[in-house]
Order: C-alpha cells, then sequence, then structure tokens
C-alpha cells in the first residue's frame, strides 16, 4: 500500500491529468477519471516550446556527467580500497564530510569561481565537476571493494599485471552492479536537476528539460495540463534506464573468480 500512494499513485494522477481537457481541472468536484483523453495534450505540450532541444541538451549533459561521475568515481574508490598511503583515513573521512555540505551554501561560491573560468553560460558547471567523482557514490564503491578477497591482485600480479591492468581487467567488471546502480541513481539527479542550469545559464537554447518544463507556469497562471503531460515523458527515459539495467545491478558475482 505505501508503494501504491507514494510512487504509482503520483505517477497515475500525474498521466491522466496529462490526458484531461484543461477545462476540468476547474471544475468541482473533479472526477477521479477523464471524462475524455485527450491524447494530442503531449503534442501540444511538446510543440509549445522548443522541447526537442531542450531533450536533446538534456541528453547531452546527461551523458557526459554520468560517464565522467562513474568512471572517476571508480579509480578514486578502487585507490581508497586497495592501496594503503599516510593520510589515507584523513582523506577518506574529509571527503565523507564534504556529503554534510549543502549546494544552497556552495552555490555563490561556485558561480564566482565558474565565472572567472568562463564557465557561464555553457554546459561547463553541469558536466566537468562529475568528472572529479561524487562522496557518496565513491563510499557505495569502496564498501563493494573491500568485500573483495586480495587473492585477485595476488594472482594476477604473479601472473606480471600492473595495478591498472588490475583495475581495468579484473575489477572493472567485479564491479559492473555498482557501476550501473551508481549511474543510474546520477542520472536520476542530472536528469530531473532544476537549480544547476537555473543559475549557471541564461541562453535559451541551452536550457533542459526541467528548466523548459518551468516555462509553463506564468505570473497569474499555470498550466497543469502541459506540465504534467512533460513530466510523464520526463520520466520514460529514466524508468527505461532503470528496467534495463536492473538485471545488472541485481547481478552480484563479485565471488565468482574464486573457488573453494
Amino acid at each position: 500500500m505505501t508503494f501504491v500512494s507514494r510512487f504509482l499513485f503520483p505517477l497515475f494522477w500525474a498521466l491522466i491529468t496529462a490526458v484531461r481537457d484543461p477545462a476540468e481541472l476547474s471544475q468541482s468536484p473533479m472526477s477521479i477519471l477523464p471524462k475524455e483523453i485527450h491524447l494530442e495534450n503531449f503534442v501540444e505540450a511538446w510543440t509549445a516550446q522548443p522541447f526537442t532541444r531542450y531533450l536533446m541538451n538534456s541528453l547531452f549533459v546527461t551523458a557526459f556527467a554520468v560517464i565522467g561521475m562513474v568512471l572517476s568515481s571508480a579509480v578514486v574508490a578502487y585507490g581508497f580500497a586497495r592501496f594503503e598511503f599516510k593520510g589515507k583515513k584523513f582523506l577518506f573521512m574529509l571527503m565523507l564530510s564534504t556529503m554534510m555540505i549543502p549546494w544552497d551554501v556552495l552555490v555563490i561560491p561556485l558561480y564566482m569561481q565558474y565565472n572567472a573560468f568562463g564557465w557561464l553560460d555553457t554546459f561547463k558547471p553541469l558536466i566537468i565537476p562529475a568528472w572529479f567523482g561524487g562522496a557518496f557514490y565513491i563510499y557505495l564503491m569502496v564498501q563493494f571493494l573491500r568485500g573483495i578477497p586480495r587473492d585477485f591482485e595476488e594472482s594476477a600480479i604473479i601472473d606480471g599485471a600492473n595495478h591498472w591492468q588490475i583495475f581495468t581487467k579484473i575489477f572493472i567488471p567485479l564491479m559492473r552492479p555498482q557501476l550501473f546502480l551508481s549511474g543510474i541513481m546520477y542520472m536520476i539527479v542530472v536528469w530531473n536537476d532544476y537549480l544547476g542550469p537555473l543559475v549557471y545559464i541564461s541562453d535559451s537554447d541551452k536550457f533542459t528539460l526541467p528548466i523548459g518544463l518551468s516555462l509553463f507556469k506564468g505570473a497569474y497562471t499555470v498550466d497543469y495540463t502541459s506540465i504534467m503531460a512533460i513530466t510523464v515523458l520526463m520520466t520514460l527515459p529514466t524508468m527505461a534506464a532503470f528496467f534495463i539495467q536492473q538485471k545488472q545491478i541485481l547481478n552480484n558475482d563479485a565471488a565468482s573468480g574464486i573457488k573453494g
């Protein structure tokens, strides 16, 4: 019941609102099911703004940000989990402490920094920081890597492999569930990000889908039908990504390399 009330019902309500006649929204009481289904609402909402351009911008930002986050986090996690070096515990705790800093505190310093770099009104503030890893995703991968026996490295070193080969040929395949999980989780964050593009981008040609969605809200009126239509369409890529990759996420074969 909790799953239905928290996830399925809001999605159901967004869908039936998207296909309603806008005049029904002002009726009181409003019926749960629409009197007529207007599928043309999706086309009208999509063409009301240049959402095709916004879609391409969102796909571009999301793809490169997710790739950068997953790869950089995997490299840092491998270093923390499989190597011993001076100050390791301090650096790890320092990294985790960054999760306690809210984005609201950082937005002004980041804006000034990106302005000095000449990155404002470009996609760079939305993509490049992801290539330095994320504390949560690094922690997730570190916890997984710590559970892998040392036999993997020892066997590979005896065979003449270096650390980069061990990481790419052995650990990356073993980390596949965590990589997919981190990628989908960060994909949802970037795909739905509203404040980042709002703060750093002013050129309408570079708007992403969440910014385009906000254009349906005027000073005195709100086009709820169009908002729900675009919202339903925006949820499809993230849902499709999860259902396509759920087997990879749930499949954990970390122990398959050791027989005994």
